[in-house]
């Protein structure tokens, strides 16, 4: 045994997971280095939480796309989280603004709860998937500030669209504030249940999916739930794994 697991017995065990373990003490407390990394990666949770996402730096960088700048009914950022009913709605206004059109699918990238995520991995995410699905027909691409994850169900109805897939900033934890997720709706429609929706979650460069992979497996569910007319618990991933090096086109049907 190597003098370093003689002296400390949870170094094998931090090689194999990100979590704090084994973190020993100095007195009554955490030793100096464990106190600082824990305080700088709570920081880094609550800057993602309440950082504005800037709508005009990502739009500028989908500047391939058609973008529509919305709002949900949470009129500022506390609202926000003391308010998750209002997250699900669009602002009045911007519901009445929405131009019906006829398309296979919609994407919506909400803020969420980490705006760290939709800033990094957001549009790396959407350019992929546009990639891989590239006989649908695709709505505008809509970016609602103050979003969760039901207000993808207005906007995929306003807009016309059999299918929504919103891309989120999931909630940080002390070892990812960047996380992003997608959740994907066959006939999106107020009131839709979180059951009638499949979710990739964990997307992101430190150990979790990268942008090319979950594209992959959106795609997948994509086509899966059009050929079965549904989403959500009767509907399992089952895509085979993309390693991070392949491509993400997938041939038409």
């Amino acid at each position: 045994m190597s003098d370093d697991l003689t002296r400390d017995p949870f170094a094998r065990l931090r090689q194999a997971t990100r979590a704090r373990i084994g973190l020993g003490r100095s007195g009554a407390g955490l030793p100096t280095p464990a106190l600082a990394s824990f305080r700088l990666d709570a920081a880094r949770a609550r800057d993602a939480v309440h950082a504005p996402l800037d709508v005009a730096a990502l739009q500028a960088e989908l500047s391939e796309f058609e973008t529509l700048a919305l709002r949900s009914a949470a009129a500022d950022r506390s609202i926000y989280l003391r308010r998750p009913d209002l997250g699900r709605k669009l602002a009045e206004e911007d519901r009445a603004g929405l131009a019906k059109g006829d398309y296979d699918l919609a994407f919506v990238i909400c803020d969420g709860l980490s705006s760290a995520a939709v800033a990094a991995h957001a549009g790396a995410t959407l350019r992929a998937a546009h990639e891989a699905l590239p006989d649908l027909s695709i709505a505008p691409v809509a970016i609602v500030i103050q979003g969760r994850v039901a207000v993808g169900d207005e906007v995929g109805q306003g807009l016309g669209a059999r299918m929504v897939a919103v891309l989120i900033g999931e909630r940080p934890g002390l070892t990812v504030a960047d996380s992003l997720g997608i959740y994907l709706t066959y006939n999106p429609r107020s009131g839709c249940p979180d059951s009638d929706r499949n979710c990739l979650s964990n997307i992101h460069l430190s150990g979790g999916q990268t942008p090319a992979q979950a594209a992959s497996k959106l795609a997948w569910l994509v086509r899966e739930a059009r050929r079965l007319g549904l989403t959500g618990t009767k509907l399992k991933e089952e895509a085979p794994t993309l390693a991070a090096s392949e491509t993400t086109a997938i041939p038409k049907e």
